[in-house]
């Protein structure tokens, strides 16, 4: 079958889909996704919203690839690719491709772990109880043990950690569980199937780095696609550096208590260098100021003197543990992974220690309750590349944004893509009569103390006007939070009862469903919601974004390229600051327009957009939407979009 048999409205998906039209965008893609395969080339494809790129890119794998890996940017796409994209399209085209689904092994039920957890019995909520009870029965009958079909088990509850092994904790084959083990069968079917469908930092975790077991998958696949590919140089910088975690650390410590309780009982100095250490990353995590932070490793000694004495006692207690684990190990193989664990890590953290070079930034990442040890690359670009170059395959990097005024040069630089074929295709959609571009006028300056509360006055006539039905996104967590006391509190004094929902307070999925079902509702969220959320009809009707989205300059992995591109002689904001806030502008903006019968408006509340020279690329990079500055001219767009749409409603119901 060709791609235009495929394709044709008289062919396959027009028999399955009554109404299918052929997409040009989406014909022109597939083909140049099937000359990438055949040519075992590299394509970077941007394609804009609504030109189907998912079947644009699996009609051609289904029919010509052989075996393929597909990674998505998240774990919500990789089950709906698995789950309903491609099954839809094997069973349209009629071909017999086996599809597997690989998610890393936190997401599958530990038999060794889960029969541990129920021994100990040492939870403090009655939930947890109740969960680990769910979890048995969900073990015992389900083929996958994939911890998202477990019924009535959130995947973010707790039990989850006492239940699901790390490659730092499995016990291999050494594992009394290892023939019923769910992760090697899903590894099994992964090996076996023609399509795998993985995410991201599995690719990167489990596939490429092979740290996992898996790495023979690559090596025996046709093909590689990347949907979402614009989040990979931040993925690839992650798994192309070093990291120690808080929890990692207290995981060891958890574990070997709790293998020294039913193995060494007799044993007593385990349990208490377990104990021991618990402590000392405590304390360590008390030494720095308690509001989550980042900051380059050079800066921490100056900013925080008792780090590096709290530091030192960390190295101590893990070198104890190291030592009495040694003294057990012969008791079981348990024992033995534990004290490995505890060798690498005090080696890591040795070398994290160490000045760091310029290939390299060490910064300390410190959240809530803990922190990460981060040993991340400046340039990536070389060592993706050493990997595309490793045998002959196909690899496709699609999303809806990788071009920065239509160019792909910064997206090929970050990856090494100097090869690569490059084509875009334009959103079928006419932004222009589907969508306005609203920058209003006298806004203060975005690092001014009351910007926020200004944002919220300016949106306030278009909540009103759109009757709720808005995301507001925000670049920062405290304006985020700020946002929705202020627009709560508008609310209230206007009398209205309007569901207003926090990013925070739930899942993304929780909250998405809660969103799309509510009337009027109102959703205020941060980066989490800037892109991979497709709600379509009047449901969302307004997207207000509150500044353009510059990565913070006292990131250290940022402030860091920036010093070095700038010793190089480039132009850092231009070649690197722009470049992702363009692509990042692009993700938010995507929100509004899902489909050809959306209509609404994107307010952009920073007049940095039309007010510096920089902003004209900005501007170019987002779709060619109505614009103006002007509130009444936006209110009279979108009630003649609204009056259109009613007469169009009256009309098909008459």
């Amino acid at each position: 079958m060709t791609l235009d048999d495929a394709f044709a409205e008289s062919g396959p998906f027009g028999e399955a889909f009554p109404g299918y039209k052929l997409r040009a965008q989406q014909l022109e893609m597939a083909r140049a996704v099937a000359d990438t395969l055949e040519e075992r080339g590299q394509l970077i494809a941007e394609a804009g919203t609504g030109t189907g790129k998912t079947f644009a890119y699996l009609v051609p794998a289904l029919l010509y690839g052989g075996k393929v890996i597909i990674s998505t940017g998240t774990k919500t796409l990789q089950d709906q690719l698995f789950q309903r994209d491609i099954p839809t399209v094997r069973d349209v085209l009629r071909v017999p491709a086996t599809i597997a689904l690989l998610k890393g092994r936190a997401n599958y039920v530990c038999h060794y772990h889960l029969e541990r957890a129920r021994h100990e019995g040492r939870f403090m909520r009655k939930e947890d109880i109740l969960d680990l009870q769910k979890v048995e029965r969900y073990a015992k009958v389900s083929p996958s043990g994939d911890k998202a079909a477990c019924p009535g088990v959130p995947e973010d509850a707790p039990i989850w950690a006492h239940v699901t092994s790390t490659r730092d904790n499995c016990l291999g084959s050494d594992c009394p569980n290892h023939k019923d083990c769910f992760v090697l069968k899903a590894r099994k079917d992964a090996q076996e199937a023609d399509v795998v469908v993985v995410n991201h930092h599995l690719f990167f975790a489990d596939v490429w780095l092979k740290d996992e077991g898996a790495g023979e998958l690559l090596p025996a696949c046709n093909a590689v696609i990347f949907d979402e590919a614009h989040q990979l140089p931040e993925v690839a910088s992650l798994f192309f550096g070093e990291t120690i975690t808080s929890g990692q650390i207290v995981e060891l410590a958890r574990d070997a208590r709790a293998e020294a309780l039913v193995i060494a009982k007799d044993y007593v100095h385990l349990p208490q260098a377990a104990e021991a250490l618990e402590k000392a990353v405590r304390d360590f995590r008390l030494v720095f100021r308690p509001e989550p932070t980042r900051m380059p490793q050079h800066e921490i000694a100056e900013k925080f003197p008792a780090y590096a004495a709290a530091l030192a006692v960390v190295m101590e207690k893990l070198g104890v543990l190291e030592t009495q684990l040694a003294a057990q190990a012969e008791r079981a193989e348990s024992l033995e992974k534990c004290r490995e664990r505890a060798r690498v890590m005090r080696e890591g953290l040795t070398a994290w220690q160490e000045i760091e070079d310029e290939e390299a930034v060490h910064w300390i990442d410190l959240t809530s309750h803990g922190f990460l040890l981060h040993a991340t690359p400046l340039n990536i670009a070389d060592l993706f590349r050493k990997q595309l170059h490793a045998g002959q395959k196909a690899w496709v990097f699609a999303s809806a944004t990788l071009a920065v005024n239509n160019s792909f040069k910064h997206y090929q630089h970050e990856l090494g893509l100097w090869d690569a074929r490059t084509e875009m295709w334009e959103s079928p959609f006419d932004y222009k009569q589907q969508a306005a571009l609203y920058v209003p006028r006298d806004m203060p300056n975005p690092n001014t103390p009351d910007f926020t509360r200004k944002v919220i006055e300016k949106a306030w006539p278009l909540l009103q006007l759109t009757h709720g039905h808005a995301f507001l996104l925000f670049t920062s967590l405290r304006a985020m939070r700020e946002a929705h006391e202020l627009v709560t509190e508008q609310l209230k004094e206007a009398k209205l009862e309007w569901p207003v929902l926090l990013q925070g307070q739930g899942s993304r999925t929780e909250l998405l469903d809660k969103f799309r079902s509510s009337p009027n509702a109102i959703l205020v969220a941060s980066q989490t919601f800037w892109e991979g959320i497709d709600v379509r009809g009047e449901q969302l009707s307004l997207v207000v974004i509150d500044k353009l989205p510059f990565s913070p300059p006292d990131d250290p992995v940022l402030s860091a390229r920036m010093q070095q591109l700038e010793k190089s002689g480039r132009n850092a904001f231009i070649d690197y600051q722009l470049p992702h806030a363009a692509i990042t502008l692009k993700q938010g903006a995507g929100r509004l327009i899902r489909d050809e019968f959306d209509t609404g408006i994107l307010m952009i509340a920073d007049n940095r957009l039309v007010d510096k020279p920089y902003g004209k690329v900005l501007w170019k990079s987002l779709p060619p939407m109505f614009r103006t500055r002007e509130l009444d001219t936006v209110q009279r767009f979108f009630e003649a979009k609204r009056n259109g749409r009613k007469t169009q409603e009256d009309q098909d119901a008459g």
